[in-house]
């Protein structure tokens, strides 16, 4: 009866859904329709009989120059969004980050770090109130980016209007408007983005859902013991209770599965860390695309410091996992993940020190030492068992 209710509500969702997910797609190919229009428009209005095609070309360069940085400063304008409304509604100051640079506040001091993502333009974490009856405020939190860039958009249009008769200035600002317009609706319609829910689908479920609220609290609880040079090893057990098969269909939820198997690797636990990993990614679950690529690293470390199974290595080591690990090439596990298979799968010396200063020069600006730490000791292991 029970699943059947679900299968119900999951049904009378779909309408929603795929409104919410065409929206979305209109709003991606709007924005393409009208920044060309724009840019003709501007093209246009700016032509000159005697002008060469250096001025052309310049001109082209500024008008997609103001595209790009109007994304931007879009981007900064969301994630201060966040910051602003997480503190009006009790969140502490955790990190800021903008493309690869990161603000994190460690042991009371900001510090600038490094910290590349890919596939994420910015992130701003908080630390969120203590839960009171299982809840805490979380719809201000998650769509403070998309006020913030609302209001940017409005402004823009305002001042769009009054600069209208200079046609560089008028366009910067119609462009800023635009894009406003667009990641307000992308980041505050409730639209599942692939495997992940956006911002305005978190603030409309997450208080229905109290397993999805717990996990939402305990991701930004964990990050904030993170920046205090905490080991997640050293976290409260219960925090890393692996959830149920039909929890982990849940994002958020699905994290505490991968944060419960990061501990086993912290503990050297990698025969059990091994055996829940490869558990996990059977799953139909939702654990989101980078997780699942960073688990991988994970297993592959496992098996080079245990069996060591060429079939099994070369089954995780596809084109799709050796393209992350490229575009994730500066971050700590996968250069930890490469020292190893350069040390005890190539069984290359050389490879395998290049690799390590790369990982030691990464390690000196990332953000979090107490994961560096935990990195530094599967190295260590690695090298009993290898060449160096």
């Amino acid at each position: 009866m029970e699943k059947q209710t679900k299968e119900k509500d999951e049904r009378k969702q779909y309408p929603v859904k795929f409104a919410a997910g065409l929206i979305g797609g209109l709003c991606l190919v709007g924005l393409g329709a009208v920044c060309g229009v724009l840019m003709a428009r501007y093209l246009e209005q700016t032509a000159a009989a005697d002008r060469s095609t250096g001025e052309e070309i310049l001109a082209l360069v500024i008008v997609l120059a103001a595209m790009y940085g109007s994304i931007l400063i879009h981007i900064v304008c969301h994630e201060f969004g966040h910051f602003l409304f997480g503190r009006l509604t009790g969140y502490r100051f955790s990190s800021f980050r903008i493309g690869s640079l990161i603000w994190i506040k460690e042991n009371g001091k900001l510090r600038f770090r490094r910290l590349h993502i890919a596939g994420t333009g910015g992130q701003c974490l908080m630390t969120p109130p203590e839960m009171q009856d299982g809840k805490f405020p979380v719809v201000l939190y998650n769509l403070g980016g998309s006020i913030m860039n609302l209001l940017l958009a409005v402004i823009s249009l305002i001042l769009w209007f009054v600069f209208r008769d200079l046609p560089m200035a008028s366009l910067v600002f119609l462009i800023l408007a635009v894009i406003g317009v667009v990641c307000a609706l992308l980041n505050g319609l409730p639209v599942r983005m692939g495997a992940v829910d956006n911002d305005g689908c978190n603030a409309v479920s997450l208080n229905k859902n109290p397993e999805a609220m717990r996990a939402f609290w305990l991701q930004m609880k964990i990050n904030e013991l993170l920046a205090k040079s905490i080991r997640v090893k050293d976290m409260p057990p219960e925090w890393f209770a692996v959830p149920s098969e039909e929890g982990m269909k849940n994002p958020l939820i699905a994290a505490i599965g991968v944060f419960s198997c990061n501990r086993l690797m912290e503990e050297r636990q990698l025969t059990a860390a091994q055996e829940q990993m490869e558990k996990l990614l059977a799953m139909d679950s939702g654990i989101v695309g980078i997780h699942r690529s960073l688990m991988i690293c994970d297993l592959i470390c496992c098996e080079l410091l245990g069996e060591n199974r060429q079939e099994k290595l070369e089954g995780w080591l596809t084109a799709a996992q050796k393209k992350f690990m490229k575009a994730m090439k500066k971050f700590p596990s996968v250069l930890r993940t490469r020292y190893m298979i350069a040390l005890l799968l190539e069984k290359d010396a050389g490879k395998a020190e290049q690799v390590k200063a790369q990982f030691e020069k990464a390690a000196r600006r990332y953000p979090y030492p107490s994961e560096i730490e935990g990195e530094r000791k599967l190295m260590q292991m690695a090298e009993a068992m290898g060449i160096i």
